[in-house]
């Protein structure tokens, strides 16, 4: 078994293809909840891997030739969360939990020194449907993380996330003691500019040499080794509190 982690620390969760996967709902909801509030037929989708909410949908109405504003962005967002919440059964028939992410959450949760939590460019209530479809959010702390509306660009969300965990925890974060675990090189890049240490799983498009080139500290295949899993994040923290 791997050494305890003995110090407090913020472990900050990414969300599609990191702890679960739409298996493509997640696109027909956008491509729905797009046209929903412009009235135009989505003929070109943006590939969302890596990116915000806000960052996808200014992209595709500027790939359409709709002016951006406030009050569309903030009509957008509700007709996204409301359709998760409307199709949260088809998420869960046609979605998946990815193999050992609940058992990895529920191992962190069992340590008394953890505050985890998500940084996701999902919106705040779309990650809450997603995890709650698939019994995951009884492990996160939604009030310490960051989200999509939160910042346009991903590096942004972490000292975000940072400052709420402390709020949360009486507690300071910094990149001594934070790890994200993502599966994207733009995961990697986040924790490098945001502040934070990555441990990246190959669940997603980007592969083990993929993960590696981008810079993560740690790379593994999948979450299943639970006992490997937390030997990464003790890696990733000092070995005394501070």
């Amino acid at each position: 078994m791997p050494a305890p982690v003995d110090v407090p620390f913020l472990l900050l969760w990414d969300i599609d293809h990191t702890l679960m996967e739409t298996r493509g709902l997640g696109t027909e909801l956008y491509v729905a909840a797009f046209e929903a509030v412009t009235g135009r037929t989505v003929e070109q989708v943006v590939e969302p891997t890596g990116r915000t909410e806000p960052a996808i949908f200014a992209e595709t109405l500027h790939r359409h030739g709709i002016d951006p504003s406030v009050e569309l962005s903030r009509r957008y967002a509700t007709e996204l969360a409301g359709r998760y919440r409307q199709h949260a059964e088809d998420l869960r028939q046609r979605g998946r939990i990815l193999p050992g992410a609940s058992e990895a959450l529920a191992a962190v949760a069992g340590l008394p020194n953890a505050v985890q939590t998500v940084l996701t460019g999902n919106l705040r209530p779309v990650a809450i449907v997603k995890l709650r479809t698939f019994g995951l959010d009884g492990y996160i702390d939604f009030d310490a993380g960051a989200y999509g509306e939160d910042a346009d660009e991903r590096p942004d969300l972490v000292p975000i996330a940072q400052r709420r965990a402390a709020t949360v925890a009486g507690h300071p974060f910094d990149r001594s003691n934070t790890v994200i675990v993502g599966d994207t090189a733009q995961d990697i890049a986040a924790a490098h500019q945001g502040g934070a240490a990555i441990i990246a799983v190959a669940t997603g498009k980007d592969n083990p040499a993929d993960l590696r080139a981008a810079g993560a500290d740690t790379v593994l295949d999948e979450l299943t080794d639970t006992a490997a899993f937390l030997d990464a994040v003790r890696r990733n923290l000092p070995s005394k509190p501070r």
